[in-house]
């Protein structure tokens, strides 16, 4: 078990290294939307501030789970985004929704399997 649970961490770190790095240099083509889904993406490059912040968060929080530092913080921290990924694709653009579903998936499955981690966090005073 705990081998698959080396895997699935490696893997998360290295698809949020591969789409944070994404962010800055472009070297994945963008693939095909529907309309609804290119305006929503084109205003949230036109803010000029919101996919640097991600690419970072991505790249930050990719490097703790990689080198297992900090990880069940970053875990925290990119729960929100990997929910609005996969709702995004969920609402504007379903044939996308496989890279953000294994994402969530495997984010999930880390959060669980650490979950001991959050013990103090989810005490009720």
């Amino acid at each position: 078990m705990k081998t698959v649970n080396i895997v699935i961490r490696i893997l998360l770190g290295l698809l949020l290294l591969m789409t944070g790095f994404n962010k800055f240099f472009m070297f994945m083509p963008m693939p095909e939307m529907v309309e609804s889904a290119q305006q929503f993406m084109k205003a949230l490059v036109n803010t000029g501030y919101i996919m640097p912040i991600v690419a970072i968060v991505e790249i930050v929080t990719a490097l703790m789970i990689i080198f297992n530092r900090y990880q069940a913080l970053a875990l925290l921290i990119l729960f929100p985004i990997m929910v609005n990924a996969f709702l995004f694709h969920l609402f504007l653009d379903i044939g996308g929704i496989g890279g953000s579903a294994i994402a969530i998936i495997f984010n999930l499955y880390l959060l669980v399997v650490n979950r001991d981690k959050f013990k103090e966090l989810l005490k009720v005073a």
